[in-house]
């Protein structure tokens, strides 16, 4: 579970580089990048107004949702299994 947390994390950070140059709709990397992504941005920017000054602050807000499930859900997940084992 971690890896693929940080996995995604590092996908929605590549996406959100390569928004900032105008990507190729058309380029089999960004639309594997916008079809990765665009799930769980588009759910978050439907409840969360976060676009302040034309700029799109959800990819952060999904940032900062992983690093907080890696810091303590997937920890205390270790720690309960060790617990147990």
């Amino acid at each position: 579970m971690d890896i693929g947390l940080s996995l995604y994390m590092y996908i929605v950070i590549a996406r959100a580089l390569i928004s900032w140059v105008n990507p190729d709709p058309y380029n089999p990397i960004v639309r594997l990048l916008n079809s990765v992504t665009e799930p769980v941005l588009f759910r978050l920017r439907k409840k969360l107004p976060l676009f302040f000054g034309g700029m799109d602050f959800s990819p952060i807000v999904v940032i900062l949702a992983i690093i907080f499930i890696q810091s303590f859900f997937v920890q205390s997940l270790v720690q309960m299994a060790t617990r147990l084992g």
